[in-house]
């Protein structure tokens, strides 16, 4: 393994937020952020100090980016994200209201640079490469190295993310997770809410990947229709 990865689980909605950090440098990521300062508060407790030099989005979700200024006061390093989530990223300071969750109104945080369609960043030796998913959201994608992948709300133990959202796109999640399913299945899947698991477990257990398995020959629960394609 590259890379250790610490999962702090924060927030209203239970998010997944992760510090990954490169063995041989010591460079480290955050991926994603909460809506609150309780990644702030526990990041900045830790012993040593971990040197962060990036922030990786997976979308633009409240929970999942809403925090961001509050991370960029402390830790003033290049932020990315997938230019096609503006759309729902620019809704932040509004989307507690959507919510119904007025009280965790927020600011815009910044965006540095932009990740192309399968681009990558470094950090430290590790390269983490970039696949888009959208479908939960314009812009939703996941970053992966050789072993493990953070899937954002693309993919859960059992679940998928949502469609049914502001922005969402069934169509396009269908097409997501077909391609999301093309990486090597024993990439540990690291998701934005609920536990660990691997791309080959859910290929041929997660009930919404039904249509897949079809199209492929692979053996497992037929699953069931979700949307038009399934």
């Amino acid at each position: 393994m590259a890379l250790d990865i610490q999962c702090f689980t924060v927030g209203m909605f239970g998010v997944n937020t992760y510090l990954i950090t490169d063995r041989e440098t010591g460079a480290a990521a955050i991926i994603d952020t909460g809506e609150s300062d309780e990644l702030v508060r526990r990041l900045s407790a830790l012993d040593p100090a971990p040197d962060i030099q990036v922030i990786l989005l997976t979308h633009g979700h409240l929970d999942h980016a809403g925090a961001l200024p509050l991370l960029q006061e402390v830790w003033d390093v290049p932020t990315w994200m997938d230019a096609n989530e503006y759309p729902l990223f620019n809704t932040l300071p509004y989307q507690a209201t959507m919510f119904g969750m007025p009280h965790l109104q927020c600011d815009l945080g910044r965006i540095d640079e932009h990740i192309d369609e399968e681009g990558s960043v470094q950090l430290g030796a590790t390269t983490l490469r970039f696949i888009r998913t959208p479908g939960h959201t314009p812009g939703m994608g996941c970053w992966y190295d050789d072993d493990d992948i953070f899937v954002g709300d693309t993919l859960f133990a059992g679940s998928i993310g949502r469609t049914d959202f502001p922005l969402s796109e069934p169509a396009l999640m269908v097409d997501s997770l077909r391609r999301l399913m093309q990486l090597p299945g024993h990439l540990r899947s690291h998701s934005g809410h609920g536990p660990v698991t691997t791309l080959d477990h859910e290929l041929r257990t997660n009930p919404f990947l039904g249509y897949i398995r079809k199209e492929r020959g692979i053996a497992g629960p037929p699953g069931f229709a979700w949307t038009h394609g399934t």
